[in-house]
């Protein structure tokens, strides 16, 4: 953190935030760059741009900012030392990379909080499964062929660099599997830095076919984990999954669904029509989501709409 860094808020953590209320989230930050013109068909997919356009990110997440969001997720989903290996990036420059993901969120917490925003924002260091390194639609599955352990050492050393670079929140998200959310847990201890645990589902189960209250439990007893829940799945499979995670772990819950279209990994396109509905919004909050936004192909006008229904003027 730079020393000019603002705090989000004097003596508040998101935590803290969270008891108090509902907080919303940021929208898909690749439809965002997309729709400003940036490429992001290769395999780093928007942390390609933390090398080639760091400014493009900014403006990103400040079009959230601005739309209404409390918390923006940073572009390191994909980014990993093994992905940029494969770039030819060594590991030093992949640790710079990483750190100024967190860093490029709080340059636009600054430039909104200059442009006349005056609630808290807060910085969440995205952390993507293992199957968004291979981008091969894996995180979509799970069931790597990996052990726990060997999924434990594959998250730590990012985890290290990104907590070190000191965001409000580790957003351990778009989980497929309960194995891996074993391993990503077992990797944020010590750290120092709170997280939120989410999986991707189908139904009622993860996408590794695990019934989500035994995939909530491992959260449970947590004491780094702030919030549970959902992301990257449907709009209509949000509710229940909601409420179920309530139960299960009596934590806040985060949600953030896709758009409601369906990602075509091999085309890498995205097909069919949006069923992503801001009325869905209170029927989730009224079953204990309290971070509440979107992720894929759910733009700033959507999170606009969020933030009106849940904080109305």
């Amino acid at each position: 953190m730079t020393s000019d860094t603002p705090a989000p808020l004097a003596g508040t953590s998101l935590a803290a935030a969270l008891a108090a209320g509902a907080v919303v989230l940021d929208g898909g930050m690749s439809n965002q760059l997309e729709s400003a013109g940036h490429d992001l068909s290769d395999e780093l997919w928007s942390a390609r741009l933390l090398a080639a356009q760091p400014e493009a990110v900014t403006e990103a997440h400040l079009a959230y900012f601005e739309a209404g969001a409390d918390v923006a997720i940073t572009s390191s989903y994909q980014a990993t030392f093994e992905g940029f290996a494969k770039r030819g990036i060594g590991h030093d420059e992949a640790a710079r990379l990483l750190a100024l993901s967190v860093e490029l969120a709080r340059r636009a917490a600054r430039q909104a909080h200059d442009g006349g925003v005056t609630r808290p924002l807060w910085v969440a260091a995205s952390v993507g499964p293992y199957g968004a390194m291979l981008a091969d639609g894996s995180e979509y599955r799970g069931r790597y062929g990996l052990s726990v352990g060997e999924l434990e050492r594959f998250h730590r050393p990012r985890l290290e660099v990104l907590a070190a670079a000191a965001p409000d929140v580790l957003a351990l998200e778009t989980v497929p599997d309960a194995d891996e959310a074993e391993a990503m847990l077992r990797a944020i201890r010590g750290l120092g830095v709170p997280a939120w645990l989410s999986y991707s589902v189908a139904g009622d189960r993860t996408r590794a076919g695990q019934p989500l209250d035994e995939a909530f439990a491992l959260a449970a007893e947590a004491d780094d984990v702030i919030a549970v829940g959902v992301n990257c799945c449907a709009p209509e499979d949000v509710e229940g999954a909601v409420a179920t995670a309530a139960r299960v772990t009596g934590k806040p819950v985060v949600v953030y669904p896709n758009s409601g279209e369906a990602w075509d990994a091999e085309a890498r396109a995205w097909t069919g029509r949006s069923s992503f509905t801001t009325e869905q919004v209170l029927g989730w909050r009224d079953a204990g989501a309290r971070l509440i936004g979107g992720c894929c192909r759910v733009g700033p006008t959507a999170i606009t709409s969020i933030a009106g229904t849940l904080t109305p003027a």
